[in-house]
C-alpha cells in the first residue's frame, strides 16, 4: 500500500536529533512555555517575515485567539469560505458569531474575491478569514483591497500553508495576522497538537500572550478572560528540529506535485490542481478532481493506493450550521468540489517510482469508474 501519510518516513531520518531535543526538555523540566517555545516563536516569525509569533495549543486555537482579541462575539459576522476544515467556521461560531460563507474559485479551491465585497458589505462584519487551502495562498491582494475598503482586518488561515508565498511574501505575513497548525499531518507537524499566530501588530501579540494564559499578564492577576492554550515545550523542541528541514521537504513536495502534473496532464477525466504564477504552492495536499470520485477512491484502495477526501461536505451544509439558512445549491463551486475532490500521496519520502505508480493507477481507476 502506498500510504497517503506515514509520519515514520520523516521521523526515521532525523530520529537521533529528535531524541536529543526531547531529552533536553526532560533534563530542564520546563514542560509548558519553556525556552524552546520562545525560540520557536522567534524562528517562526523570522521564517514567515513577521515581527512577532505567539505559540498556542492548536491550530484551532490559533484561529480562535485573534477573534477573541478582536472582540468578536454574539451577533457579529465573520466572512470565510465553506470549503475548509471545520475549525475555520467553528472558531467563529464558538464565540457566538455568525460565519458568512463565500464561494470558492474552482481551480484553486480558495475563497473567490469576486464574491467577497457583497458579503463584507453586510452590517456587523468584524473580520475576513481567507484559507490558504492545500498549501496555496488565496488571492490576498484582492482580498486585502476589499478589507481596506470596508475597514475590517484579515486573519489568514494558513494552517496548511507554512512556507507558501504570494507575490514573494510568505503566508502569515499577508494580513493582520496568520494562523498555523502543527498537527502531525501538516508540512511542519509536531508529535501532537500545536499552533502559532504571526503578526506585525505588537499590541495584538501582547494581547494574544495574555489570552493564551487565561487573560493573565502576571501570575494570578487577570485583566481579561482568556483560555488555556499554551504550547507544550516538548512540541516546540520537536518542531525546532523539523523546521531545519522544512524547506527541503517542501522542495520534495513540489517535485512530487510536478511529477504528477506531468504524468497526469493528458489523463482523461482528471482535473489537476492549479498553481498560479505569482504564488509558491507548498502542497500540503495534492488534490485532483474526478467524476465518480467515491468509485475512484474505492478502486484505488483495491489497487494499493491510499487517498483522502478533503472535504466531503462543505461547512454551509453541515448539520450544526443549518440554522444559518443555507441550502444545497447556494454555493455551487464548493458543493461541486466536495463531490469531486480526491487527494493523492505527495509527502516527502515517496520515491519517483511511488509517484509514477500512483499516477498510473489513478489514470486506470478513473477510466474504469467512468
Amino acid at each position: 500500500m502506498i500510504s497517503l501519510l506515514d509520519v515514520r518516513r520523516q521521523t526515521s531520518t532525523i530520529r537521533e536529533e529528535l531524541d536529543a531535543a526531547v531529552a533536553q526538555v526532560l533534563d530542564h523540566g520546563q514542560f509548558i512555555l519553556g525556552p524552546e517555545v520562545r525560540t520557536l516563536e522567534g524562528r517562526i516569525a523570522e521564517y514567515c517575515g513577521t515581527r512577532f509569533a505567539v505559540a498556542c495549543a492548536s491550530g484551532s486555537d490559533a484561529l480562535l485567539l485573534p477573534l477573541m482579541a478582536l472582540g468578536v462575539g454574539p451577533g457579529d459576522k465573520v466572512v470565510t469560505t465553506p470549503f475548509t476544515f471545520f475549525a475555520t467556521g467553528g472558531s467563529i461560531a464558538r464565540l457566538g458569531a455568525v460565519p458568512v460563507f463565500v464561494d470558492i474559485e474552482p481551480d484553486t479551491f480558495n475563497l473567490d474575491p469576486a464574491e467577497l465585497a457583497a458579503a463584507v458589505a453586510q452590517p456587523g462584519v468584524k473580520a475576513i478569514v481567507p484559507v490558504h487551502l492545500f498549501g496555496q495562498c488565496a488571492e490576498m491582494r484582492a482580498i486585502n483591497e476589499v478589507a481596506a475598503r470596508f475597514g475590517v482586518p484579515v486573519i489568514e488561515d494558513a494552517a496548511q500553508a507554512i512556507g507558501a508565498e504570494y507575490e514573494g511574501r510568505r503566508a502569515g505575513s499577508l494580513g493582520w495576522c496568520g494562523c498555523f497548525s502543527f498537527f502531525p499531518s501538516k508540512n511542519l507537524g509536531g508529535f501532537g497538537d500545536g499552533g502559532m499566530i504571526t503578526t506585525d501588530d505588537e499590541a495584538l501579540a501582547e494581547k494574544l500572550r495574555r489570552l493564551r494564559v487565561h487573560g493573565s499578564g502576571a501570575t494570578y492577576f487577570h485583566s481579561e478572560v482568556g483560555i488555556n492554550s499554551r504550547l507544550d515545550t516538548l512540541q516546540a523542541a520537536v518542531l525546532l528540529v523539523k523546521l531545519r528541514y522544512l524547506d527541503s521537504w517542501t522542495a520534495q513536495r513540489r517535485a512530487n506535485a510536478e511529477t504528477y502534473r506531468e504524468l497526469l496532464r493528458d489523463a482523461a477525466g482528471v482535473t489537476l490542481p492549479a498553481e498560479r504564477a505569482h504564488v509558491k504552492h507548498v502542497w500540503n495536499q495534492f488534490t485532483i478532481r474526478v467524476a465518480n470520485r467515491d468509485a475512484v477512491k474505492k478502486r484505488l484502495a483495491e489497487l494499493g493506493v491510499s487517498t483522502a477526501i478533503y472535504y466531503p461536505l462543505p461547512l454551509h451544509l453541515q448539520e450544526c450550521f443549518q440554522g444559518l439558512g443555507y441550502r444545497a445549491g447556494d454555493l455551487p463551486q464548493s458543493e461541486a468540489a466536495a463531490s469531486e475532490c480526491l487527494s493523492l500521496p505527495v509527502e516527502p519520502g515517496l520515491t519517483a517510482n511511488d509517484i509514477a505508480s500512483v499516477a498510473e493507477r489513478v489514470a486506470g481507476a478513473v477510466g474504469l469508474a467512468g
